[in-house]
């Protein structure tokens, strides 16, 4: 049994022990504390409130703040009001309940000394800001967060500082692994390199109304390969890339460790939000011919604002205006490190520009333009640099990779040399087996086998922008218990001054 649910255990007892000795002091029939929600009932016939504040108890997730409310309630018919008093009922309810059950100074004072007290102006605003933060948390965490796109990968479906609206209930609200966390932040506290949670409590995956993920959909997650973190570089240099640079050097694992002080661990909802489009769940044989995606055999849908490199060649007589450039190909002209139109040296009046379809036409319909033709440089990565970074078997690079299946819950895959490199880390990473070789045969959790059966559905993410994402090519599969929630709306975009025609724009 892991501590996170021996403490769950204990303080379970203690809560309920201790509303034992309260009910006894309040004149309740005391064995009625030990009966969930019917325990809740009596508290708030007792305290003569609205009926209807114990059936909100019953409503997902905000149910759970109902009660504890009832029961701060309940702990001021005891003659306690205070900010600790209330902390106290709220984080160890299994230690204050006891004492308000069965120590001597303490007695159930009833209705009249809550009619009786009168909060200060200071206490009324310390009030409504716990309100405010409790509130706000539950927004954030179970129905929407606000999202900032900082990077180009999904362009131009998505830009450099879109603000975006994610819905956590599109795919069920997930509950946190780390419950304990400082509000309003992802894992580090500001102006710190602390970390913004505790470990004390872990809770297992789970998610309300789990709804599926469906392909093409634009989706946050955590950074699957974000459990191990370099603080220095976060998620620009993700530590297994970093390890397989330095392993080419001649170093180890144990030696990495050894010289950096910065390496770190993360639990699967602190890890880094990517976002990307899902273009095949769990079941899915994914290849990609020439920077082309095929999902079981098939030509994938293009997204209509996804844009790739072009090589267009001008007749030397005209250009496009500024306006042209900023306006219709989202391109700022006056930032001189954009990447996005680069003439090159080597051909006169030749431009590398990146163009979804619709700029592409815009583009040809230009009298000086003599030619257009997509940019060359396929295989940009070269073999090797992607996953599962086995040349001996997979000779794929960004543009030519595959055939790969996909996992899925249920689905049992024969393990063989040809495909460990896959479904290893999915096994016993995001799957929490342990692994071993030994002498050419496979025991999981020190079983010797040949065959797996996966736990959950895993996705393949892509960028839009596809020579400018760092995406699944590169680090696997995506499991169903990272995935953070559906991109749904554009409230605001900004490039030197609000981008007005993005405003308010649903994401597809």
């Amino acid at each position: 049994m892991s501590i996170g649910w021996l403490v769950f255990i204990l303080a379970t007892v203690g809560f309920h022990i201790g509303l034992f000795g309260m009910f006894k002091k309040a004149g309740i029939v005391e064995w009625k504390a030990f009966i969930p929600f019917y325990n809740t009932y009596l508290m708030v016939e007792k305290m003569e409130l609205k009926k209807h504040w114990f059936f909100l108890q019953f409503i997902p997730i905000v149910g759970q703040f109902i009660t504890l409310w009832i029961c701060i309630k309940f702990v001021e018919h005891f003659g306690r009001f205070s900010v600790l008093h209330h902390a106290a009922t709220v984080f160890i309810p299994f230690i204050f309940f006891p004492y308000l059950g069965f120590s001597k100074n303490e007695r159930y004072a009833g209705i009249p000394v809550v009619k009786n007290y009168k909060k200060s102006a200071s206490r009324e605003w310390i009030d409504a800001a716990v309100f405010a933060i409790v509130a706000a948390t539950i927004i954030r965490t179970f129905i929407f967060e606000a999202y900032v796109i900082p990077t180009g990968s999904m362009e131009k479906t998505l830009l450099v500082n879109d603000f975006l609206f994610v819905s956590k209930t599109s795919y069920g609200p997930r509950v946190p692994n780390t419950p304990i966390a400082f509000p309003f932040v992802h894992h580090t506290l500001p102006l710190s390199t602390s970390q913004s949670y505790l470990e004390w409590i872990t809770l297992p995956y789970n998610r309300f109304w789990r709804s599926e993920v469906k392909r093409n959909d634009v989706v946050v997650f955590n950074y699957p390969v974000g459990d191990t973190v370099i603080r220095e570089f976060q998620s620009e240099i993700n530590y297994y890339d970093y390890l397989r640079a330095y392993e080419m050097r001649g170093g180890t694992h144990d030696m990495l460790f050894a010289e950096r002080d910065d390496i770190i661990t993360r639990p699967v909802d602190k890890r880094e939000n990517f976002i990307k489009r899902c273009v095949a769940i769990g079941g899915d044989t994914l290849q990609i011919k020439d920077g082309l995606v095929y999902i079981n055999n098939e030509l994938n849908d293009i997204p209509p604002a996804s844009e790739m490199p072009y090589y267009v060649t001008l007749d030397g007589k005209g250009f496009f205006s500024d306006e042209f450039i900023k306006n219709e190909l989202n391109i700022d002209p006056q930032d001189m490190d954009q990447r996005d139109l680069l003439q090159l040296q080597d051909k006169p009046n030749t431009y590398r520009i990146t163009l979804t379809a619709q700029q592409l036409k815009m583009v040809q319909d230009f009298n000086f333009v003599v030619k257009t033709s997509i940019y060359p440089d396929l295989n940009t990565s070269g073999f090797g640099n992607t996953f599962p970074y086995d040349t001996a078997r997979f000779k794929w690079s960004e543009d030519n990779f595959g055939p790969i299946w996909v996992p899925k819950k249920g689905a049992v895959v024969e393990l063989n040399d040809a495909n460990i490199s896959l479904y290893q880390r999915v096994i016993q990473v995001y799957e929490n087996n342990t692994w071993e070789n030994r002498n050419g045969s496979i025991y999981i959790n020190g079983v010797k086998t040949n065959s797996y059966t996966f736990k959950m559905n895993y996705f393949w993410m892509m960028g839009d922008n596809r020579h400018n994402s760092q995406d699944s090519r590169f680090w696997g599969f995506v499991p169903e218990d990272h995935i953070v929630g559906k991109a749904s709306l554009i409230w605001f975009s900004w490039q030197n001054g609000p981008r007005w025609k993005r405003l308010f724009n649903k994401i597809k």
